[in-house]
């Protein structure tokens, strides 16, 4: 028989009186995806249009951005939380301070794809607050993804998803309509340890380290290079997309800093992108870094700073790792290395 998020959460979150208050806010933050989902469904040209500002990150603000921070703004409101920091407010939000959890949210990831009708989403991560925090509360998005007590995404696709970890695996839940509620949709997650593909957005070759390039060059060179096995690139733009993808079928996700402007540590943001993420991925078996670094053990100094990132198979991932901490190490290895690249003329 399927059981519901309700059981689900009731049996994980049932015996501990904070964790029953993460329940209770995952109860809530699911009434507010539905909303959106809702939203989405109805449709309409303004859903993708730009309103002109940009937010704390410097992105663009799309009226569907605004409309999904607004939606899990009053989730949160109604929840036990304490303070609410989002990608789309320059500044933490004090809701009820004496509150024992922060929400740290991008409303709505992969906003880029809106007119495309492309898979969106929600990122989410739940922090416990302390007295120390209450004292100086700028410091309660500045704890170690480690500190988590849950986290997840909701993906806005051709069916409303929730990925969810509590801590004790990584599960997947769909919302039917029928039943009213999100049911969990089979066992707790498993990233396959073998990497067959690997995502990365390859328009960006020219201006990553060399390392990365050198990475890159060894997949694409395919069973008769160093890897002695095909990959297939997938790029979806869309973190949740391609995070459950990973999940489903293994692979590896690469986001590194590169030579750009603004884009040395990265473009995702570590307290509520990169550690949500590396929390569900890293119950699910996989790994997540910054290249060398485990994701959970950083310490951020502020709600919107940025971290490359790379996660998934766990294999891959420390090979990738490496790359970046030794690439002379690899030069033997790769025929590639130090050489004109594949996409290079």
């Amino acid at each position: 028989m399927t059981s519901s998020l309700d059981a689900y959460l009731g049996s994980e979150c049932g015996a501990d009186p904070l964790r029953r208050q993460v329940g209770e806010t995952v109860r809530n933050l699911c009434a507010a995806a539905v909303k959106v989902r809702n939203r989405i469904i109805a449709g309409g040209e303004s859903l993708g249009q730009s309103r002109g500002a940009e937010n704390a990150g410097g992105d663009t603000q799309k009226e569907l951005d605004v409309l999904a921070d607004t939606v899990f703004l009053e989730a949160a409101k109604a929840s036990p939380i304490a303070y609410f920091g989002s990608e789309e407010q320059d500044e933490p939000v004090t809701l009820k301070s004496d509150a024992p959890l922060a929400i740290a949210i991008d409303p709505l990831d992969g906003s880029s794809n809106i007119e495309t009708n492309v898979s969106i989403g929600t990122i989410f991560s739940l922090l416990p607050v302390s007295d120390e925090h209450r004292a100086d509360p700028g410091t309660v998005f500045c704890q170690p993804g480690s500190r988590q007590l849950a986290a997840g995404f909701f993906i806005y696709g051709p069916q409303l998803l929730l990925v969810l970890s509590v801590g004790n695996g990584t599960q997947t839940f769909i919302f039917s309509p029928n039943f009213g509620g999100f049911v969990e949709m089979g066992p707790s997650l498993s990233i396959a340890d073998k990497a067959k593909e690997f995502a990365i957005n390859a328009s960006n070759y020219r201006h990553w380290p060399p390392q990365i390039r050198a990475y890159i060059d060894d997949c694409l060179a395919g069973s008769e290079g160093p890897r002695e096995r095909d990959f297939n690139m997938r790029w979806i733009a869309s973190l949740v997309a391609d995070c459950y993808r990973i999940l489903l079928r293994g692979g590896v996700f690469l986001y590194p800093g590169d030579d750009r402007k603004g884009y040395a540590k990265g473009r995702l943001r570590l307290v509520y992108e990169a550690n949500p993420i590396a929390f569900c991925v890293e119950h699910a078996g996989g790994k997540a870094t910054d290249g060398t670094t485990p994701i959970l053990e950083k310490v951020p100094e502020g709600l919107h700073e940025r971290t490359p990132l790379v996660f998934g198979s766990t294999r891959e991932v420390e090979r990738v790792g490496r790359y970046v901490a030794d690439p002379s190490a690899l030069a033997e290895k790769s025929p590639l290395f130090g050489k004109r690249s594949l996409f290079r003329v």
